[in-house]
């Protein structure tokens, strides 16, 4: 079997890919084990367990192995350090390499290898249940961007998905999902027209024009393709309102995350959509090489690329304290994310961990890159506000020059939507837009992470304010915000100035703190400001 389906059939939480310099479609024949005090015993093709022996002391077993013609060695990996040195091992031989969680049992590796290499073509079958869903969801999203129907076929003309809708469908629509294809008559009319010719011959969106004779309404259409081979058709109907000036990209971009979906349907089991998301996500945590990770997405690992990160912020009066709530409107975010990327470009990545989806653009043009991830970021932004019922903020990493970089650039992304955080006014930014917000933010990070460098003094006078409801902490902060300008501080909390110097005064004296000297004036404004966002987080 394919060393790519072997990763789906056993996958995570057992192995992490460190390294595929042949790529992933070497066949693996076999599952050994290999034990330091003996002879090898690999094979071309095999699978290598290499047991007794981790980190870098597997070094040599690793090189001994790829020499015999090993198709991918796993390996218990405890350190970073440990992973480079075998990662460097690998590429240099040319042999897959495979991280082993640490709390992972051998024999349990081995059963799930086995198993999986057995019964390669009861798993090469696949459920198609799960891609269909995913078709159901992909239709409606392109429903919610474009304004419109949609329908999903195949190259049959079989009704694969559709989107709800309250609008009036015409006879066509209504036809197509009750026989789940589309009434003869009407598709010997599109032949007649040229329309399945053009839409077997590239990405072009396929202008139908309103037929009220027949009681059929205007459409759009695009052809979903594997490199040249045909595998549907993507259709929206127009309802009560006009298609949105999105449409025609919408569909490119739907037609090429489609086509994802139609593949794995025939080639990959349930577990495998999860394979690209797992492979960006060793990218960005720079746990795999970009040159093998460039030979699965199609990508050139040596022209510029950038990570960008987005995350709902959901609105206190939305009322959403339903976590699956929260995780639906989640996933047709990431399902909406995925049709503007993959329109933008077809190697795209779109990941989620945690909270935060991930977003990898690759192949970018060497000049203009940023503005042009920039332009596309903030219509991913527009639209998930359109048709979300929360905010969605996106932090944009970096242009790095290569693959190899993408951990850099997502490290940055991250820390930029850090800063975003606490400015819930934008939506989108660089690092260029937010420097000094994201130096800050981390110094205030360091400085809540070590309780040491904390000043008992301003507690002092935060537990004063508790004790004897003033406001001497919140007038200190807005005076040094202010840079000691009374005048404009007190237009601020609004009081008159002589109560503000008042309480800057007796902020002085309850807390001790010298504010004549600039470097512990700078230390007392940097601890409130940490104060105010504990509190605010409360």
């Amino acid at each position: 079997m394919p060393l790519r389906q072997l990763l789906i059939a056993v996958g995570e939480p057992l192995v992490d890919v460190l390294a595929a310099p042949a790529g992933f479609d070497v066949e693996v024949g076999d599952v050994v084990i290999v034990d330091p005090e003996e002879d090898s015993g690999a094979g071309a093709g095999d699978l290598v367990l290499i047991i007794g022996a981790r980190g870098r002391s597997a070094v040599r077993l690793v090189r001994r192995v790829a020499r015999a013609s090993a198709s991918a060695v796993a390996v218990k990996v405890d350190a970073e350090q440990d992973a480079r040195a075998l990662r460097e091992a690998a590429i240099d031989e040319g042999v897959a390499l495979l991280g082993v969680r640490p709390g992972v049992r051998w024999e349990q590796l081995e059963s799930f290898a086995r198993s999986a290499v057995d019964n390669a073509r009861v798993a090469g079958e696949g459920d198609v249940g799960e891609a269909l869903g995913d078709l159901f969801s992909l239709a409606q999203t392109v429903a919610a961007i474009t304004d419109g129907i949609v329908s999903i076929e195949d190259t049959a003309n079989r009704v694969l998905a559709y989107s709800r809708s309250d609008d009036e469908v015409d006879e066509l629509r209504r036809l197509s999902i009750l026989g789940r294809r589309g009434p003869e008559s009407y598709l010997a009319m599109l032949r007649e027209w040229g329309v399945y010719r053009r839409l077997r011959h590239g990405e072009e969106v396929v202008h139908v024009e309103e037929r009220p004779e027949l009681g059929i309404r205007r459409r759009m259409a695009v052809g979903i393709h594997a490199g040249s081979q045909p595998l549907g058709t993507i259709w929206v109907q127009e309802g009560a309102r006009p298609l949105s000036e999105r449409t025609e990209r919408a569909l490119v971009g739907a037609a090429r995350v489609a086509a994802l979906h139609l593949i794995r349907q025939r080639t990959e089991t349930t577990m495998g959509p999860r394979f690209r998301e797992n492979l960006l996500t060793g990218l960005l945590e720079n746990r795999i090489d970009g040159q093998s990770a460039a030979a699965n997405i199609g990508a050139d690992p040596h022209r510029p690329v950038v990570v960008v990160v987005l995350t709902l912020r959901p609105r206190e009066q939305a009322g959403m304290s339903n976590r699956s709530e929260i995780e639906l409107e989640r996933a047709e975010m990431t399902s909406l994310i995925s049709v503007h990327a993959a329109a933008y470009r077809r190697s795209a990545l779109v990941t989620t961990i945690g909270s935060r989806v991930y977003v990898l653009l690759p192949d970018l043009p060497e000049r203009q890159a940023t503005s042009a991830v920039a332009t596309l970021t903030q219509e991913i932004v527009t639209a998930a506000r359109g048709h979300l019922r929360s905010r969605v903020q996106a932090g944009i990493g970096s242009v790095v020059p290569g693959l190899e970089e993408v951990a850099v650039s997502r490290s940055e992304a991250d820390r930029i939507l850090d800063a975003l955080g606490h400015d819930p006014g934008t939506e989108v930014a660089t690092i260029a837009d937010v420097r000094s917000r994201v130096l800050l933010s981390e110094v205030l990070t360091t400085l809540g992470d070590n309780e040491r460098m904390r000043d008992p003094r301003l507690a002092l006078l935060r537990a004063h304010d508790r004790d004897n409801g003033t406001e001497f902490t919140r007038s200190l902060l807005c005076y040094l915000e202010s840079f000691g300008d009374v005048r404009a501080a007190s237009l601020t909390l609004h009081v008159h100035p002589n109560t503000l110097r008042y309480r800057v005064r007796r902020a002085v004296e309850i807390s001790g703190v010298d504010l004549d000297d600039p470097a512990e004036r700078l230390s007392v404004h940097l601890q409130l400001l940490l104060a105010r966002r504990e509190s605010t987080r409360r």
